[in-house]
């Protein structure tokens, strides 16, 4: 989003390439699938993901996770597309030369299930596969009021959730030992964050990091910031650092020494309005960096593809209000989608990182004078510096 002459201004830009804030991951750059998805494992997305650098894929889908049985392939109460088991979802993970961050049933699912899993996964297909995550958005099982996620236990609370983690990781790493395990967390300063429940003495992180930080490996967030438009969104990625120190200091708190060893995961972000916009490709890319940049080893993207849900007008360009990062086909009304698998502004916004940096390399501090123009450096292993700027402006 380019100013106009008469907007236009200088920014002044700052490198510190001695200011190290951390070294991208190879879990860094990640992007969510879903069970409903029958372009999942497409030859095109596989090809236009490794193209991107995605180095994580992450399945079966948000809250598919707490209904999906991966021994049969089925989810109750939501619809599975054809070509999406876990083997061929595998199949193009390795493909691509990427990992999975697998969501373990919780909701509907047992430990023993999970442990299967595992035994699966990495014991008889050798798939090496790292990341499990102890179900999704458990905190929208109603306890606090409103609910989305799948939970049968007859105990909603935190309390229950940290006892059955525990029992979770227990039996998954019995199987194999060298997996992480992820507990799920609020996100500071987002519903429900800091309510305390009936029943319960404390609120969600609190409750559960007291009783699972000996056990875990790391912990996830989900950030959807919403706004009246996506260029709202794009101001709102500032509120991160804070939240994220947050995440931490909580961290810190329970695990004690141990907390060096906890890292966090951001597996679902999205701005949640105007998505396909070309603000939204510039919050996708400031977002990844921001989050990075302040302690998080890995960034999903929801989703691949989603569909459209309402059609905008956006910088002259048409919007359809599609969470996807490619296109499904989809319609509405008479208005369609380009073809399927065309990428939206917020793929090229991530593809855009691989020019910035890659695992190994060295993120540093940078900073402008401006508060509409964000900087992003990273001292790569060749020994150059690449810097990112993102205009917030129109």
């Amino acid at each position: 989003m380019a100013t106009t002459a008469d907007e236009a201004s200088t920014v002044e830009v700052s490198v510190n390439a001695g200011v190290g804030l951390g070294t991208i991951d190879e879990a860094a750059f990640g992007v969510n699938h879903a069970l409903w998805d029958s372009h999942m494992n497409d030859p095109e997305v596989t090809g236009l993901l490794g193209e991107a650098g995605v180095g994580v894929m992450r399945y079966p889908g948000g809250s598919y996770g707490d209904i999906y049985h991966w021994k049969d392939h089925t989810a109750p109460g939501g619809y599975v597309a054809p070509h999406t088991t876990f083997d061929e979802f595998m199949s193009s993970v390795r493909t691509s030369g990427s990992q999975p961050m697998i969501i373990a049933n919780y909701g509907t699912g047992t430990p023993q299930e999970a442990a299967d899993w595992v035994r699966y996964a990495n014991v008889t297909r050798s798939y090496g596969a790292k990341y499990w995550e102890i179900g999704n958005e458990i905190y929208g099982n109603g306890h606090y009021g409103s609910g989305w996620e799948a939970d049968e236990h007859p105990d909603k609370s935190p309390r229950e959730y940290a006892r059955n983690v525990l029992s979770y990781a227990e039996a998954m790493k019995a199987v194999d030992p060298t997996i992480k395990i992820g507990a799920v967390l609020t996100t500071p300063g987002d519903w429900p964050d800091g309510i305390v429940g009936a029943g319960d003495s404390a609120d969600w992180n609190h409750t559960v990091l007291s009783t699972v930080a000996g056990a875990i490996d790391f912990a996830i967030v989900h950030s959807y910031p919403g706004g009246a438009n996506a260029d709202e969104a794009l101001d709102r990625t500032a509120r991160l650092p804070g939240q994220l120190r947050e995440v931490r200091r909580q961290i810190d708190r329970y695990a004690g020494q141990r907390s060096s060893k906890i890292g966090i995961a951001l597996t679902e972000v999205n701005s949640n309005v105007q998505m396909n916009s070309r603000p939204n490709g510039l919050f996708a890319a400031d977002t990844y960096m921001t989050a990075l940049e302040n302690g998080v080893f890995n960034v999903d993207w929801w989703n691949v593809h989603n569909g459209p849900t309402k059609v905008e007008t956006v910088d002259g360009d048409t919007d359809f209000n599609d969470f996807g990062l490619l296109s499904s086909g989809g319609c509405v009304d008479d208005v369609c989608q380009p073809a399927v698998n065309t990428p939206f502004h917020p793929y090229f916004g991530i593809k855009s990182l691989t020019k910035l940096g890659r695992p190994g390399d060295t993120m540093v501090a940078s900073s402008t004078d401006s508060d509409q123009v964000s900087a992003h450096a990273v001292h790569r292993a060749d020994g150059t510096v690449s810097v990112m700027l993102t205009t917030k402006t129109r």
